[in-house]
C-alpha cells in the first residue's frame, strides 16, 4: 500500500510539472515600453469663474513621453482638495480624492488639438479648492499628474453691468457701472477690482493688463480695424485671497484709424493758356491715398473744394479761372480710413 501511495503522488508531481512546462511555453506579448503609451502629462489645466461656479478646461495630450504621438485618450481621472480657508496650511500635502473620471476621444478634431472641459458648481463659501487632472490612454497607461489649480470660492461680488466700449485710434475705452452688492444682494465684502477680459474672436477670453480699482479701463495698443470683444469680471479679496465675481454681458468695438497723413509741399501755379496748372510734391508718407485741391479767390477768404486725386497724380488742371481774378490753391492728402482722414491743408500757391 506503502509503495502504490508513493507512485501516485510522483505521478501527481509529474502532471503538475507537465502543466508548468506547457504553461511556461504558453505565447506572450512582448512588454511595452511606457515611454510609448504614457502620454505626456498636461501642462495647461485653467479654471474660470463665474456667479454659481467653476469651469476647468485643459488641452488634449497628443503624444507620448517618448514623442510617439497619440490619436486617442480614453478617459481623464480628476482629483479634488477642498479645506476650509482657516485651516489651509500652505505646507502641509494636498489631501486631494478622485472626483470624477471624464469620459476622452481623439486628440485632435480638423487638426486643431481639442479642449477637454469640467463644469463644478454648489461650491462652499470660504474653502479653498485645489484639482489636478491625469489623462489615460487605450492601453490604460495614467500620465503624471497635471499641474494644479487653486483658487478660493466665497459669495461673489455680481456681474459688472451696463459695460460699453468706444472705439478710438489704436484704443478702445472701457466703462461700467461699479458693481456693489454680492449676488446674494448682501453688500459687498471689500473693494471690489475689476479684470477685462480679451478676445479677437469673441470665444477665448484672456486677461488684458491687470485688474483695476475704477470703473474705467483703456485698452491700447490695438490695431485699427480689427474687432475686439470684451468682458469684465468683478474681483474681491477675502482674508488676503482673490475671490473672482461676475462676468459682464461681452461687448465689442473695433478701433478706427483717426490720425490725418502729413500735407503735401512744394506746391506751385502755373498760369497757362487754357487756365492754370496746380503742382505739388507728394509727402513721405506711406498713409497717403489721394488728395484734395482747394481753391479760394482773393475776395474769399474760405477755400473751395475743386477736386480729389487718386496718390498717382501731383498735378491738377484748373480750367475755370478768369483772367481777372487771382486764384489761391492749397493741397490737403487723404488716407485709405472711410471716413478718409484729411491732412493739414499745404501752403497756398498762386500765379504770378
Amino acid at each position: 500500500m506503502k509503495s502504490k501511495h508513493t507512485v501516485r503522488v510522483a505521478g501527481a508531481f509529474l502532471i503538475v510539472g507537465t502543466l508548468l512546462f506547457f504553461a511556461g511555453c504558453g505565447f506572450k506579448n512582448d512588454p511595452v515600453p511606457p515611454e510609448t503609451v504614457v502620454p505626456v502629462a498636461i501642462d495647461d489645466l485653467r479654471y474660470s469663474i463665474d456667479e454659481s461656479g467653476v469651469t476647468l478646461s485643459w488641452t488634449f495630450p497628443d503624444r507620448t513621453i517618448g514623442g510617439k504621438d497619440i490619436v486617442d485618450i480614453s478617459s481623464f481621472d480628476l482629483y479634488r482638495a477642498v479645506m476650509p480657508l482657516k485651516d489651509y496650511c500652505a505646507t502641509c500635502p494636498i489631501p486631494f480624492t478622485k472626483l470624477a473620471e471624464i469620459p476622452g476621444g481623439v486628440t485632435s478634431d480638423e487638426g486643431r488639438r481639442r479642449v477637454g472641459d469640467y463644469r463644478a458648481s454648489l461650491l462652499r463659501s470660504r474653502h479653498m479648492y485645489f484639482y489636478k487632472l491625469r489623462a489615460r490612454n487605450s492601453w490604460w497607461a495614467d500620465s503624471a499628474d497635471s499641474n494644479v489649480i487653486s483658487f478660493v470660492w466665497n459669495v461673489p461680488a455680481s456681474a459688472p453691468e451696463s459695460v460699453i466700449a468706444k472705439p478710438d485710434d489704436s484704443r478702445i475705452i472701457l466703462q461700467w457701472e461699479p458693481v456693489t452688492t454680492l449676488i446674494d444682494s448682501r453688500p459687498v465684502e471689500s473693494e471690489v477690482s475689476y479684470q477685462v477680459l480679451r478676445s479677437t474672436g469673441g470665444k477665448q477670453f484672456v486677461p488684458v493688463g491687470k485688474p483695476v480699482a475704477v470703473d474705467k479701463y483703456i485698452d491700447r495698443p490695438v490695431v485699427n480695424g480689427q474687432k475686439y470683444f470684451y468682458k469684465v469680471q468683478a474681483q474681491q479679496t477675502v482674508e488676503g485671497y482673490l475671490v473672482e465675481g461676475g462676468i459682464s454681458e461681452v461687448v465689442d468695438a473695433t478701433p478706427v484709424d483717426k490720425t490725418p497723413p502729413l500735407p503735401p509741399t512744394g506746391v506751385r501755379a502755373v498760369r497757362t493758356a487754357t487756365g492754370v496748372r496746380v503742382f505739388w510734391d507728394r509727402p513721405d508718407d506711406p498713409q497717403v491715398m489721394g488728395y484734395r485741391v482747394y481753391r479760394r479767390f482773393s475776395d474769399q477768404k474760405t477755400p473751395e473744394l475743386m477736386g480729389e486725386l487718386s496718390v498717382d497724380f501731383t498735378m491738377y488742371a484748373d480750367n475755370d479761372v478768369p483772367e481777372d481774378k487771382r486764384a489761391y490753391y492749397s493741397i490737403t492728402a487723404i488716407d485709405q480710413s472711410k471716413p478718409a482722414n484729411e491732412s493739414d491743408p499745404s501752403k497756398e500757391a498762386t500765379t504770378r
